[in-house]
């Protein structure tokens, strides 16, 4: 169970530290905007400054009137006031919709264009070019969105009963309890379209954490031998708990059929399994990473917790048949591994699982 929390823990605080880099992030970009609120008076009127010593000089030179001068430098304040309104106006309503959106907006040079100030003096048609505003180029960053988008990736979690079948027994016969083991798996999938003008049939695949835990009945727990078996044996003192657990790394597959909704649009195409029916069939493949034994008893009063870490003699080597059947991201989920728990076993005895899953 420790181990599986510190997993949780892992994904829930990379879940924070993005939340928090992007909440950050956007923020910084708030400031900025705040910022540029203050220059954008100052960069006005320095322009007006330039525009005015220009037209006093051509008044100096005798190229226009006084009442001219008056009339362009009066137009020329004007503009730059309506300059420092509207510029204003647009770095205000920018700050308003990241606020409202919590800074997930798409910038405008991830579209179809990029913008730059660009301020000179001069001629317009000289080397010293006077020039003030804003540009507008191409961007050559711009990223189309994908018309059709053929593979998607989710969080898988699955949870529910596990227990081991026994050869030559049945399951109510197994020497596990069938309310108390349980399993736990946590994993990445991608879902792969197969055919390119239908998404009924797709194909999944990933990696997968897997805990198996089986409690021994009858006050019994897991015991190595010498002659390298394992088998359960009756503990010398009542447990208050014999917890046996087999840690997984495998690397699922799965055929999955199911409708699916079509949305189409000028530049995409999207294809939807929300409350949809699916189901899904394959199998998996993987490694052993690790096998523990939990004891909890009560010896001369004290209360006493042993926590065993070895081989006991598990397979290293895991492989099994894997199913799902359900709607949207709620599924009934079945596993059974087809290899023995224990090597060389005289009795093998395989893992099997059945519980929810959850396609996050």
């Amino acid at each position: 169970m420790r181990t599986i929390t510190m997993y949780l823990i892992v994904l829930l605080t990379l879940f924070l530290v993005q939340s928090s880099v992007a909440q950050e992030d956007y923020q910084k970009t708030v400031d900025i905007l705040k910022e540029q609120k203050l220059s954008v008076t100052r960069q006005e009127k320095e322009a007006l400054k330039f525009e005015i010593a220009a037209i006093t000089k051509k008044l100096a030179n005798a190229e226009i009137t006084q009442e001219e001068a008056d009339n362009l430098k009066m137009e020329a304040a004007e503009k730059r006031a309506l300059n420092i309104e509207d510029r204003i106006a647009i770095i205000n309503n920018k700050i308003a919709l990241l606020e409202r959106n919590n800074g997930e907006v798409k910038e405008l040079d991830t579209l179809n264009y990029k913008f730059a100030f660009q301020i000179g003096f001069g001629d317009d048609d000289g080397d010293d070019a006077k020039l003030f505003g804003i540009r507008l180029n191409e961007n050559p960053n711009r990223r189309e969105p994908i018309y059709d988008r053929r593979t998607y990736s989710d969080l898988v979690l699955a949870v529910g009963l596990n227990n081991a079948i026994v050869d030559g027994q049945s399951l109510n016969d197994s020497p596990y309890k069938i309310g108390g083991s349980r399993f736990f798996e946590m994993g990445w999938q991608w879902r792969n379209r197969v055919f390119k003008n239908t998404n009924f049939l797709r194909f999944n695949y990933g990696f997968s954490f897997q805990f198996n835990g089986l409690k021994p009945k009858d006050n019994q727990y897991l015991v190595s031998l010498d002659n390298g078996q394992s088998e359960l044996q009756e503990f010398d003192y009542e447990l208050d708990k014999s917890k046996f657990r087999m840690d997984n790394l495998v690397f699922p597959m799965h055929f999955e059929f199911g409708p699916s909704k079509q949305s189409t649009s000028e530049k995409k195409m999207r294809y939807s399994l929300k409350n949809q029916f699916r189901v899904g069939v394959g199998g998996y493949g993987g490694f052993n990473i690790g096998t523990r034994q939990k004891l909890k008893y009560n010896l001369d009063g004290d209360n006493v917790k042993d926590k065993l870490k070895r081989s006991y003699n598990t397979n290293d080597l895991i492989y099994g048949l894997s199913a799902y059947a359900g709607v949207d991201g709620f599924l009934l989920y079945v596993k059974y591994d087809l290899n023995p728990i224990f090597k060389d076993a005289v009795v093998e005895q395989h893992n099997i699982s059945l519980g929810l899953r959850f396609d996050l």
